[in-house]
């Protein structure tokens, strides 16, 4: 069996996704434009509320868009029937939920959750390796026949990425996966996702809070007021053109600028791009 699996191309258009909270109409994304090419490293940042695991779920198939499209792989999410979306998250999407335990089966060892987790994969076909050979990759394998209970917090985490890695998906979906973990346990799980992106060519998008999270990733995108906010660039920040035009400013440029501030684009000297001018500076 080969060692690697091929990375899942992720992308969304215009995609809304529209709730009812208290008897009223709520959008949680407002026209959410998202591209993550196979086999890369991606979080999502924003505020609490700003639609982060929303999105997420959108991806992972459990929720359906209210308008937009959806891409993951060839499937196109909104259009898929509910057999074709069980056998995507059967075999080629994981999701972990924010908190160990939501992913594992308590009464049952680390062994016993990734054998379950792979069950479903199985029957659809999927060939896939043994338990043993899923915790060793992540370094459980000292801890495989262990109640979960005498399990550290971060190694009850690697668990849970064992059991989400446990069908070799082309896409692994993690919502806060080093929340409440001390900083050598979080480095720990950062460590194992960042390899089991490169050494199995696993298509990975990751949602964090933690601006040490997101220093440690190759790609940032912020998620604000329902919308692709700005991407980060190994340690740049950037402003994102969507697709009608709109430009989101970062929020350290939007909180230095009063509201009603007019302001001009400017070449700069290389022509390469423009210099954002407050009209009171430019005058001064």
């Amino acid at each position: 069996m080969s060692d690697s699996t091929a990375g899942l191309r992720v992308s969304t258009r215009r995609l809304v996704h529209i709730y009812r909270s208290e008897g009223h109409e709520v959008a949680a994304l407002s026209g959410v434009d998202l591209d993550v090419a196979p086999g890369e490293l991606v979080g999502l940042l924003g505020p609490s509320g700003a639609g982060k695991s929303t999105l997420l779920s959108l991806l992972a198939g459990v929720f359906r868009p209210s308008a937009g499209k959806v891409h993951v792989g060839d499937l196109e999410l909104s259009a898929a029937t509910a057999r074709q979306l069980d056998e995507m998250r059967a075999k080629d999407v994981s999701l972990m939920l924010q908190g160990a335990e939501r992913n594992l089966l308590p009464y049952a060892t680390a062994h016993d959750n990734v054998r379950f987790a792979q069950r479903a994969a199985r029957r659809w076909g999927k060939e896939l390796p043994e338990p043993e050979g899923v915790l060793d990759r992540l370094g459980l394998g000292a801890d495989a026949h262990r109640p979960l209970a005498e399990l550290t917090p971060g190694h009850l985490q690697l668990a849970a990425l064992a059991v989400a890695m446990a069908v070799r998906p082309g896409l692994l979906l993690a919502d806060e996966p080093t929340s409440q973990l001390d900083h050598a346990a979080r480095d720990q799980v950062l460590a194992a996702i960042a390899e089991t992106s490169r050494d199995l060519g696993t298509t990975v998008v990751i949602v964090t809070h933690d601006p040490d999270v997101a220093a440690f990733l190759p790609r940032t995108i912020t998620i604000r007021d329902g919308r692709v906010g700005g991407e980060g660039r190994s340690g740049e920040e950037y402003a994102v053109v969507t697709p009608d035009g709109f430009l989101p400013l970062p929020l350290h440029v939007r909180d230095n600028l009063a509201p009603g501030t007019l302001v001009r684009f400017h070449p700069t000297d290389r022509g390469a791009g423009y210099l954002l001018v407050p009209e009171e500076e430019r005058d001064e």
